[in-house]
């Protein structure tokens, strides 16, 4: 099946002579969710933009379930839902009114089943004839999210979906994506929310200084570039760690009563045993040992810190 999206050579340069993207691949697959990482002034926003229309590109290509972005803009937009990172709605507008006016935006003709089941949806039926004014942060999200709904796009960009919403309305919100991925809607979001990657992603792609460095699946990426680390338990404290010890890089905790060794796990050796042998060599006794698996974040901030 053909990605849903697909970004061929794309560059952006402003008149400033400043290259924002650099020769960007990238496909999405049809129904997937995608989260797009990258530190600020990446080329995440710049990227978004040009995909729904907002900006143009340089160089190179997009298309949309086949349409291309310049040379049949209306059709390739009407397939896309864009949530802006920013809450921009009319404040003293009803809910009700302010999503029927998005879709009537898109050449649409009316359909109050549909926003009746968007909204339902969104568990904001209770909240239709609300004002925006009126209503809590993690609910102008919401509504956000049914104004980009409300012309039944195929695609949906969330742009930092959950920033500024605490904890329990971030889980909700996911709940909401995972919803809108089972009714066949691709989901497209950019978060610093690394947790939120992780929690939601089935793909995702990390972007740095205007190009992709990597793209892959979720589990895949942190099996092939995740690290583990072992932590050992020291039976007695130590001040410093042994010079002989040097070659295994261990981090000393602050109390001095545990070590940690990170290795490869797709190394040919893990270096555990050797360094086991030493410990004792040197005097050190383990009390227990434990090991954990390198986090997406740890991933995250290894690849943009890279040279």
């Amino acid at each position: 099946m053909p990605p849903i999206i697909s970004v061929k050579n794309l560059s952006k340069t402003y008149g400033s002579g400043f290259k924002a993207l650099n020769n960007v691949d990238l496909d999405i697959n049809r129904g997937e969710i995608f989260a797009l990482l990258g530190p600020n002034g990446a080329g995440k926003t710049t990227l978004i933009s040009i995909i729904c229309g907002i900006a143009n590109l340089s160089e190179g290509s997009v298309t949309v379930d086949g349409c291309d972005i310049n040379k049949d803009y209306r059709a390739a937009r009407s397939l896309i839902g864009l949530v802006p990172q920013e809450l921009h709605t009319d404040a003293f507008e009803s809910v009700w009114a302010t999503v029927s006016f998005s879709r009537g935006l898109f050449g649409k003709p009316k359909n109050p089943a549909h926003i009746e089941k968007v909204l339902k949806d969104l568990s904001l039926w209770d909240k239709k004839d609300a004002k925006i004014v009126t209503l809590s942060g993690g609910m102008k999200r919401r509504v956000m999210i049914a104004k980009a709904l409300s012309h039944e796009p195929q695609i949906l960009f969330l742009d930092e979906p959950t920033a500024g919403v605490d904890v329990e309305l971030r889980k909700g919100m996911w709940e909401v994506v995972r919803t809108l991925q089972s009714a066949g809607v691709t989901i497209i979001l950019t978060t610093h929310y690394i947790e939120e990657a992780e929690e939601m992603a089935d793909r995702v792609g990390v972007i740095a200084k205007g190009e992709i460095i990597l793209v892959g699946d979720k589990a895949g990426l942190m099996q092939k570039l995740g690290k583990k680390r072992l932590t050992l338990h020291l039976q007695n404290r130590i001040d410093a760690i042994p010079t002989a010890l040097a070659p295994y890089s261990l981090e000393l905790s602050d109390d001095g009563r545990a070590v940690t060794y990170d290795y490869d796990t797709k190394g040919e050796r893990t270096g555990i045993t050797s360094l086991l042998n030493d410990l004792r060599n040197a005097g050190i006794r383990i009390s227990d040992l434990d090991t954990s698996q390198s986090s997406l974040e740890d991933i995250f901030v290894s690849l943009v810190r890279a040279p």
